[in-house]
């Protein structure tokens, strides 16, 4: 086990990234240099940004990733919601990645609140 898989913020994000990577799969043929990387990029760098965190040295650089990790959570958040007001994705299917995002976002938040400011 690598030393970042103990952490409950990186299973949920890393599982809500490969949904968003799944679902971007469907998408249009257009939207591959458009908003299919950017969904894709920004859920990916949440549990990536948890893993090269904890590689660092010290909880403040740690506390730094952990903001970025959060930050994108935000970002790819907005891009669903973008993508399903100009019907690129359904209802159902924002809804299911909404709920895996807040999923992600509980244990996320919960980390950066015990690393402190």
């Amino acid at each position: 086990m690598h030393p970042y898989e103990k952490f409950d913020a990186w299973k949920a994000a890393h599982t809500f990234a490969i949904a968003a990577y799944r679902q971007t799969k469907l998408w249009p043929a257009d939207e591959r240099y458009g908003l299919v990387s950017q969904v894709r990029r920004a859920a990916f760098s949440v549990p990536a940004n948890i893993v090269e965190g904890r590689a660092r040295l010290g909880r403040k650089e740690f506390r730094r990733f952990l903001d970025i990790a959060w930050g994108s959570l935000s970002e790819v958040g907005y891009a669903l919601h973008f993508a399903h007001d100009v019907g690129i994705l359904g209802a159902k299917e924002y809804e299911d990645l909404e709920v895996l995002r807040a999923a992600a976002a509980k244990p996320l938040h919960g980390l950066l609140r015990s690393m402190g400011q």
